[in-house]
C-alpha cells in the first residue's frame, strides 16, 4: 500500500554551481527544507535579490525506502521553474512556483540514489509572475517527499491530483455525493470500496464496486452542511483499491455541503442566507524565512484572521499551501484562490496561465472553503486590454468552468481599468483594487465610485478585492495621506468600513492586507523592502489600530481597544484619543475621572482628553476593560516622524521659486494650468514606458475615463509623492533625474 516519507533533512544547496553534480556535492552548504535563498535579500530593499538557478542535491538507499513497485518524487512547491535529475537523469520539468507535482523515478533507481533539482527564479517572459509587487523567493520552500506505491495505484501525475475528485449536490434537506477517482495501472479483478465518513470519523455508508466503477453516488439523508464560520461541518471520503482481501492503495479527502450564489443587489448568499463576505487578503511570507512557512506558522495566520471577526480571505496572488486551504475548511473562512497572472500580460505565458489555473483547480477542487477561481490581478496595469489579453481570459475561464461547474470565476481589476472595457466582463463576479485616499483621490471617493459602476452594470456583481495604506511606527494628532502613520491608516479604514459593509450589493470586501509582505523593490515608508499596509506587522508581534476597527465590525468576541498606544508623547493641550469596540456603549477615564460614556452604531468612539503631564488612560464597555498612557511634551517627538530611506527626496530638498510650480505642489494645481498639464501626461507617458507599459495612449485616456482613473486620482498627489510612488512600483528615478523634473516645474507659471 502506499507509503509517503519526507524527504527534507540534509540536502546540499548551492547559489554558485553551473552543472548538476554526478555525485553529492561535499563543498555546497546544508540546508533543510523548506527553504528559500531569498530569506534575508528578499525582504532587505533595493529590488537586488538574487534572482536564478540554484542547485539543491541530496541522497538516498533504495533499501531505507518503504517497501514498494513505484516510487515517485513530489516537489510541494519549487519557485519557480525547476528540473528534476535522478542519477544524472532529467525526468521533468515544470513551470510554476506555488503548485506541487510528482516524477516517476522507478525505472531510474539505483541502489544508492542521487537526487538534483535545479530551482530557478530568473527573469522570463513565459513563467507567471514576473512583475508584481511582492518578492519571488525562490526554492524548495515546501519540502519535498518521496512516495512508494504498488503498480496498480490512484493516479499521482496528473497535475499534482490527489486522486479524488468530490462534488456533493444539496437537495432540500438532502445531499447527493458525486465521487470520482482517477487510477493508474492494471486494475483487472480489483474493487474500489468507497466508505462515507461523518465528522466524528463514524461510517455513514460503503460501496463497494469493480475498479472499472470510477465514479459513484451517494446520497446523505439530512445533511449536515457546512456552514461557513456558524458550523464548517466535514465529511470525509475514504476510497481504497482492493485485490481481494489485500489493499492495494488508499486516498481520501474531507469535502463540505454547501451552496451558494451572488446575487448582484443582496451580495453573498451561503445556503440560502445572506453572508457578507468581509475580510482580508494574505501572502505567504515572515521576517528572515520567507516563503518557507511550518504549520504553525499557517496557524498563527488563521488565528489571528479569525480573531478580526473575518469572513473571507483572498489567497493571493497564487496556489497557497494545501495545509492552509484545509484550516479554512475547519474554520469555516470563505477563499477566493488564484493564479499569479498579474500586472502585465505576456503573450508568451499563455500556456504558464492555463497549466497553473489547471493545477490549482485539480489540487484543491475538494475544498469548500474556496467559492471563487480568480483569473488574473490588475493585468492592465500598464495599459489598456488588448486582444490577446482578452482572448487569454476567455480562455481560462471557458476552462474553469468547464473543470469545475460548482464555482464561479472572478478577477481583480486594477483601479484605473476602464469599466467598459470588454475584459471586465468575463468572469461570473467582478472585483476592483482601489486606493483612493492613499494612491490618489480622497477617500471618500470609494462608496461612489462603487454606486456608478452599480447602477450602470446593475446585474454584475461588484466587489472590492484590494483597499488599504500603509502603516509603520510614526505618529501624528494632523494624520493626512501619504503620512504612513498609524493614526492615518487608522482613520482611512473606519472611513472604508462605514463606506462598503453599509453597501450590501459589494459581493466581497478584502483588506490589502491583512499582514506586512515582503516586497524588495520598495523604498518607502522608512522601512525598505516591505509593503506596510497590514493589519499586523509582518513579524505577527504587533496589531495596528486599524486591525481593531475591523474586529469592532465583524467580531462577536467583546472587547474595547484603545487606539494610540505606541504615540505616548504628545505636544497638544487637548488630544483626541478614539477608542474601539463592539459593545453598545464605552466609558473613558483619565487619571481616574470619567470623561464620560459615549453611544456609537459604528463601533468607533472619539474623546477629548486634557494633555497635563502624564495621563493614565482607562476604557470600560460592559465587562471589557483597556489601558493605555499618553504624557506632556513641549516638543513634538521625532522618533514619531518618518524616516526615508535611499535616495528619496524630501519636500524641503527641492527649490520652489515663489509664482512657480515645484515637485512640492498637487498634481490637481499644476494640471489646471495649460502647459503644466501637458507637462504631467508627458512625465506620466515617459514614467509608464520606463515601467516597460504597453498602450500608453490607450492607458492614459482609460485613466481619464469617468474622473475615477488613475490621472483622477492622482490629483491629490504632490508631484514628489506620486515619483516616489512610482520608483515603488517599478518606475525608479534617480535624485538627479527629480532634481531635473523640479527644475523643468520651476519654469511653469501658477
Amino acid at each position: 500500500m502506499r507509503n509517503t516519507v519526507a524527504f527534507n533533512d540534509k540536502w546540499a544547496f548551492s547559489k554558485e554551481a553551473d552543472q548538476v553534480p554526478e555525485r553529492m556535492p561535499e563543498r555546497w552548504i546544508w540546508v533543510d527544507l523548506p527553504h528559500t535563498w531569498n530569506g534575508i535579500d528578499g525582504q532587505d530593499g533595493g529590488g537586488d535579490y538574487y534572482r536564478g538557478t540554484c542547485y539543491y542535491a541530496n541522497e538516498f538507499r533504495k533499501a531505507d525506502l518503504p517497501e514498494g513497485e513505484e516510487y515517485y518524487l513530489e516537489i510541494c512547491a519549487a519557485n519557480a521553474s525547476a528540473d528534476v535529475y535522478v542519477n544524472g537523469a532529467k525526468l521533468a520539468h515544470h513551470d510554476g512556483g506555488y503548485s506541487a507535482f510528482r516524477v516517476n523515478m522507478t525505472e531510474h533507481l539505483k541502489e544508492e540514489n542521487l537526487v538534483v533539482i535545479a530551482v530557478d527564479n530568473g527573469v522570463n517572459e513565459r513563467v507567471y509572475p514576473q512583475q508584481a509587487d511582492f518578492t519571488f523567493y525562490g526554492g524548495l520552500y515546501r519540502g519535498v517527499n518521496i512516495v512508494a506505491v504498488p503498480k496498480a495505484h490512484f493516479e499521482l501525475e496528473y497535475y499534482g491530483t490527489p486522486g479524488i475528485k468530490v462534488t456533493p449536490k444539496v437537495n432540500g434537506q438532502d445531499a447527493e455525493v458525486e465521487t470520482e477517482v482517477y487510477l493508474s495501472g492494471d486494475m483487472t479483478g480489483k474493487q474500489l470500496v468507497y466508505t462515507l465518513k461523518n465528522q466524528d470519523g463514524s461510517t455513514a455508508e460503503r460501496k463497494t464496486v469493480d475498479a472499472g466503477q470510477t465514479q459513484v453516488n451517494v446520497e446523505i439523508r439530512q445533511v449536515h452542511l457546512w456552514n461557513g464560520k456558524k458550523d464548517p461541518y466535514l465529511y470525509t471520503m475514504e476510497v481504497k483499491l482492493m485485490d481481494g482481501e489485500t489493499e492495494l492503495d488508499c486516498v481520501s479527502t474531507r469535502f463540505g455541503c454547501r451552496t451558494f450564489y451572488v446575487d448582484p443587489e443582496k451580495g453573498f448568499f451561503l445556503n440560502g442566507e445572506s453572508y457578507p463576505l468581509r475580510g482580508v487578503a494574505r501572502h505567504q511570507d515572515r521576517p528572515k524565512i520567507g516563503n518557507a512557512l511550518l504549520p504553525e506558522h499557517h496557524r498563527e495566520d488563521v488565528d489571528l484572521i479569525c480573531e478580526l471577526g473575518a469572513t473571507t480571505i483572498r489567497l493571493a496572488h497564487y496556489q497557497h499551501n494545501p495545509y492552509f486551504y484545509d484550516l479554512c475548511d475547519e474554520r469555516g473562512l470563505v477563499i477566493w484562490a488564484e493564479i499569479p497572472y498579474i500586472s502585465r500580460h505576456m503573450p508568451e505565458g499563455r500556456e504558464n496561465t492555463i497549466s497553473q489555473m489547471k493545477e490549482l483547480i485539480v489540487q484543491n477542487y475538494n475544498h469548500p472553503c474556496i467559492v471563487v477561481w480568480g483569473l488574473s490581478n490588475e493585468i492592465t496595469m500598464t495599459g489598456a486590454s488588448d486582444p490577446d489579453l482578452i482572448e487569454n481570459h476567455r480562455i481560462l475561464n471557458d476552462m474553469v468552468h468547464e473543470m469545475d461547474k460548482t464555482r464561479l470565476t472572478t478577477m481583480a481589476c486594477v483601479s484605473m481599468c476602464d469599466i467598459h472595457d470588454p475584459y471586465v466582463q468575463i468572469p461570473d463576479v467582478v472585483s476592483f483594487n482601489h486606493y483612493f485616499g492613499w494612491y490618489g483621490g480622497e477617500v471618500s471617493m470609494n462608496g461612489p465610485w462603487f454606486d456608478k459602476f452599480h447602477a450602470e452594470f446593475p446585474d454584475k456583481p461588484i466587489g472590492m478585492s484590494e483597499y488599504g495604506c500603509e502603516a509603520l511606527n510614526w505618529h501624528t494628532s494632523h494624520p493626512e495621506a501619504g503620512d504612513y502613520t498609524e493614526e492615518y491608516q487608522a482613520y482611512y479604514h473606519e472611513e472604508l468600513i462605514k463606506q462598503l459593509y453599509t453597501r450590501p450589493y459589494i459581493w466581497a470586501t478584502h483588506v490589502w492586507n491583512m499582514f506586512d509582505f515582503a516586497a524588495d523593490a520598495r523604498n518607502e515608508g522608512g522601512e525598505n523592502g516591505q509593503n506596510h499596509k497590514g493589519l499586523v506587522t509582518f513579524d505577527r508581534k504587533y496589531k495596528k489600530d486599524a486591525f481593531y476597527a475591523y474586529k469592532a465590525w465583524l467580531s462577536d468576541e467583546p472587547f474595547v481597544h484603545i487606539c494610540g498606544k505606541r504615540y505616548v508623547d504628545r505636544v497638544e493641550d487637548v488630544t483626541k484619543v478614539t477608542v474601539y469596540s463592539n459593545q453598545p456603549q464605552v466609558e473613558l477615564f483619565a487619571n481616574g475621572k470619567s470623561l464620560g460614556t459615549q453611544t456609537s452604531d459604528v463601533h468607533f468612539f472619539y474623546f477629548e482628553v486634557p494633555n497635563t503631564g502624564e495621563t493614565k488612560l482607562y476604557a470600560k464597555a460592559e465587562s471589557c476593560e483597556d489601558e493605555s498612557f499618553i504624557r506632556k511634551v513641549d516638543t513634538f517627538n521625532e522618533a514619531y516622524r518618518m524616516k526615508e530611506k535611499g535616495a528619496v527626496l524630501n519636500w524641503f530638498d527641492i527649490t520652489a521659486p515663489e509664482g512657480y510650480f515645484s515637485l512640492n505642489d498637487k498634481v490637481k494645481d499644476i494640471a489646471m494650468s495649460e502647459q503644466g498639464a501637458m507637462f504631467i501626461r508627458e512625465l506620466f507617458g515617459q514614467i509608464m514606458r520606463k515601467m516597460g507599459g504597453e498602450n500608453t495612449e490607450k492607458a492614459q485616456m482609460a485613466a481619464e475615463e469617468g474622473g475615477s482613473g488613475l490621472m483622477s486620482m492622482m490629483g491629490s498627489f504632490t508631484m514628489i509623492r506620486l515619483l516616489n510612488l512610482m520608483g515603488a512600483a517599478g518606475g525608479k528615478m534617480t535624485k538627479e533625474e527629480m532634481l531635473a523634473i523640479n527644475a523643468q516645474l520651476n519654469q511653469i507659471k501658477k
